[in-house]
């Protein structure tokens, strides 16, 4: 049972190639603050406490799936696989067909569904999202943001008296639905038992000849299901990971974010703009980072130490009172009160 008294199964789809990350690194596996992509969304997820977690990735996708079952061995979490790229909603089919028949009531239970490469979700909205939806007795509850510059976004279309009657991709647009500015974030919460029998009402016939899984909401609403939708507050949430340049701008927000809960910790952070953290880093009451501070790894750092400024420490430890300046570390031991630096260069035989 999920953390909000229902059975919730999650599906993550992350098939998609990421051939405009123009990277030899797999796209889910790329890193934010310490973190693969993947691992942002999954966490994510979490907070809902699902029953499963099916994650559905492409046939040569090995090692993401290896990295994420060792990351996340805290979570239901199982991988599988979509053998060709025939859309979002076929890999939806995947992970469905992943999770078999619920137990006990093989109609109750309601499925969330996100796309994995949106490391940008928080934990609560996933919450509010599915809490929204129960309250609502919807047969599907989509996740919209409001965007002043929508393109690439699929936009949401309303009947005259408000409700969601479908959601058109920007290719197969026509100039007034271009014109829309709320957006699917291709997040969705769905009961269970409507789920397979919209998706097998789904046909490819639109620009790129592919299996949308945003076609569920118009083959829902022509079903005469109810389809509700559920706005965020902070539309910087629903921004998806293609290219280098946007995953720069996600990396920019997780750092700032991490920053922000330090800071509201008793962590002291001179210059945030010059700071990085991982999310994987701990750190104590009334600890200073100087400017050009880079804390990485399983680093942790006691009370009252001082770090920086231009300090880069890498899986170390760092003691009550210790001040480490203009210094390198790698898996060294920084003792209390200890002083280190400018200039050394730590690791396991050479800290103090």
């Amino acid at each position: 049972m999920s953390a909000l008294g229902v059975d919730l199964a999650a599906i993550v789809l992350a098939a998609g190639s990421g051939s405009r990350m123009r990277s030899g690194l797999r796209k889910p596996l790329h890193p934010l603050a310490g973190a693969p992509m993947l691992a942002h969304v999954v966490d994510a997820l979490g907070a809902c406490r699902p029953d499963r977690i099916v994650v559905v990735l492409g046939p040569d996708d090995e090692i993401v799936a290896k990295e994420m079952q060792t990351r996340t061995a805290h979570l239901p979490l199982e991988v599988t696989e979509q053998p060709a790229p025939r859309g979002t909603g076929d890999a939806a089919a995947c992970g469905l067909a992943a999770l078999g028949d619920p137990a006990g009531d093989p109609e109750a239970g309601e499925l969330l569904i996100v796309p994995g490469d949106a490391p940008l979700l928080r934990p609560a909205t996933l919450r509010e999202l599915v809490a929204h939806h129960l309250a609502s007795g919807a047969a599907c509850t989509l996740l919209t943001a409001r965007v002043e510059a929508p393109s690439g976004y699929g936009r949401v279309v309303r009947g005259p008296e408000g409700s969601v009657r479908g959601i058109v991709e920007q290719a197969d647009a026509s100039p007034d639905e271009l014109a829309i500015d709320e957006i699917c974030t291709s997040v969705y919460v769905v009961r269970r038992s409507f789920c397979g029998p919209a998706l097998r009402r789904i046909r490819p016939d639109n620009a790129a000849g592919e299996f949308y899984l945003t076609d569920i909401v118009q083959v829902l609403a022509r079903m005469g299901h109810r389809v509700d939708s559920f706005t965020l507050s902070d539309a910087t949430e629903a921004q998806g990971v293609n290219d280098q340049a946007q995953l720069a701008a996600a990396r920019a927000e997780v750092r700032r974010r991490v920053i922000d809960g330090w800071l509201r910790e008793g962590v002291s952070v001179v210059d945030p703009h010059t700071t990085h953290i991982d999310v994987t880093v701990r750190l104590a009451a009334g600890v200073v980072l100087r400017p050009g501070t880079i804390l990485e790894g399983h680093t942790v750092v006691g009370s009252d130490a001082v770090i920086g400024p231009y300090t880069r420490l890498v899986d170390c430890a760092v003691g009550a009172g210790a001040v480490v300046e203009m210094s390198q570390g790698t898996d060294a031991e920084v003792g209390p009160d200890e002083r280190v630096g400018p200039f050394a260069s730590l690791g396991p035989a050479t800290a103090p």
